[in-house]
């Protein structure tokens, strides 16, 4: 998964930052770089609301000029990918479990975004709905 797209714009004496694709993540920082910073870390909670309410996690936009991608950590960028699959093929945690063989409290982990997950699970459940992880090292 590519960043999301942000816009930064200057707001009195400090940074705004808004992204299109995820109207909930809204921050400011003094600077530059201090807006970038607060930006992985609003990006990044805003997956909270989605999660909570089993609602689908928009994909990212192609940029347009003049806006920086933000980049989710890999860990929760594949559980963006797991809970957009589940939620598109109308999968229930315990339909998951059953597929790959656990319970129903391991698969509720690996959409909770609090958790620290091995990516190997993530990877087995999106096998078990029909997709494969692929990491690309740019």
């Amino acid at each position: 998964m590519q960043g999301y797209p942000a816009n930064l714009r200057k707001d009195g004496k400090s940074i705004l930052v808004t992204f299109p694709d995820i109207p909930e993540a809204i921050t400011c920082g003094k600077d530059r770089a201090e807006a970038l910073e607060m930006a992985k870390e609003v990006l990044e909670l805003a997956m909270d609301f989605y999660f909570e309410d089993q609602r689908p996690v928009p994909m990212p936009s192609k940029p347009k000029r003049g806006q920086v991608l933000v980049e989710l950590p890999v860990s929760v960028a594949a559980k963006v990918l797991l809970l957009n699959e589940m939620l598109s093929q109308k999968v229930r945690p315990i339909e998951l479990a059953r597929r790959i063989g656990t319970t129903k409290q391991e698969v509720n982990r690996l959409t909770d975004l609090k958790h620290a997950t091995k990516i190997d699970r993530i990877d087995a459940a999106l096998r078990a709905l029909g997709k494969k992880l692929i990491l690309n090292a740019a």
